[in-house]
């Protein structure tokens, strides 16, 4: 059986593995409870199961636990900030509170950060800025292995560029839309091919360039020693968006863009160009409300297509997961979990049984 976990359990497990491998005690909290929030949000692909590729990543030295954000530029409404490769739940908590604190006081933010290690689910920074009334755009980028194809290419070009929107909403949970730019996130593939699953046609080639069901062919090396990559989501629409994320994630912010062959380190390293606007500065606040809660309603009225639900819009799918794996807990496939203890394991940490 796959072994379930409480959340506050499994917080405590992960933030002991990271403290072992050389966080401080507020470091290694603030990062077990994104990633278990990650899980309880339904998103496994950016939970707990990435704690065995920190260690890793910790353990070659491309992570540096307890570092802190650079401030390269600071104008005000403009900030280039480097992360010096420190654990991005940290940085890039760091980095919006930052750009927050601009945009109340100008307006609008333009925070461009760089160099900071796996930032995990980008939703979560557009929930910091919507909980305090700011509109975000997220454009990022990925430093590490090219798994997704460019569009009618054959191999692994770039990573899969998540790009992010969050708007608040007068009375109601804020609009959030997070998706990477690929057809399916990287680290679902992970997730599948711990389960021994097939995916759907479509989302993948393999090594060759054909097309494949297996998940494996981006997580672990084929035959030959190649891997094979993902498509990008929306056809030539999103590759060109992933391009775009790329271009203003990685060299506009100074943190880099992906132009060489693939390695073998654990390393994922995320740019991020991040824009802040504050309705209430912007004079529209008022008319905004209405006209916001006049669409959602005007969408909410619609029929139910046959056999689904009805409309939700987005955030409403992990607000669900998170009030049912609150309750029921978070189940973790026994191959996730046996990766984890063996993080465990490396770095000397004692773990319990679920």
């Amino acid at each position: 059986m796959n072994p379930r976990f409480s959340a506050p359990a499994l917080r405590a497990q992960v933030a002991l593995i990271l403290q072992h491998a050389g966080s401080q005690p507020a470091e290694a909290d603030l990062v077990a409870d994104n990633l278990v929030l990650a899980n309880l949000s339904g998103h496994d692909s950016h939970g707990v199961g990435m704690v065995p590729r920190y260690v890793d990543a910790v353990l070659e030295g491309g992570l540096k636990p307890n570092a802190t954000l650079s401030v390269q530029l600071d104008t005000g409404p403009l900030l280039t900030l480097d992360g010096q490769r420190g654990y991005g739940q940290v940085i890039g908590e760091q980095a919006m509170q930052m750009g927050i604190e601009r945009a109340r006081q100008y307006g609008t933010c333009t925070v461009a950060l760089g160099n900071s290690h796996h930032l995990g689910r980008i939703g979560h920074f557009a929930e910091m800025a919507t909980a305090a009334g700011l509109v975000s755009i997220h454009f990022v980028n990925v430093l590490s292995r090219p798994v997704v194809a460019a569009w009618q290419g054959g191999d692994g070009r770039f990573g899969t560029n998540p790009c992010c929107i969050g708007i608040p909403l007068r009375d109601a949970p804020p609009f959030v839309l997070d998706f990477a730019t690929s057809r399916v996130a990287q680290g679902k593939m992970r997730v599948a091919h711990n389960q021994g699953k097939t995916v759907a046609s479509g989302l993948l080639i393999d090594e060759h360039g054909a097309p494949t069901q297996d998940p494996g062919v981006v997580v672990v090396p084929q035959p030959g020693g190649g891997f094979g990559a993902l498509m990008p989501f929306g056809e030539h629409k999103g590759y060109g968006l992933a391009v775009a994320c790329e271009l203003l994630g990685g060299a506009l912010t100074g943190g880099g863009t992906w132009h060489q062959p693939a390695d073998a380190r654990k390393a994922v390293l995320n740019g991020m160009l991040t824009q802040l606007i504050d309705p209430v500065r912007l004079g529209t606040q008022a008319h905004f409300e209405a006209q916001a809660t006049a669409f959602v309603d005007w969408l909410r009225h619609s029929p139910a297509a046959p056999g689904t639900d009805g409309v939700q819009l987005a955030g409403e799918p992990e607000r669900a997961a998170r009030a049912e794996r609150l309750r029921d807990g978070i189940e973790l496939d026994a191959t996730t979990w046996q990766e984890i203890v063996a993080a465990a394991h490396k770095v000397g940490a004692p773990v319990s049984a679920a």
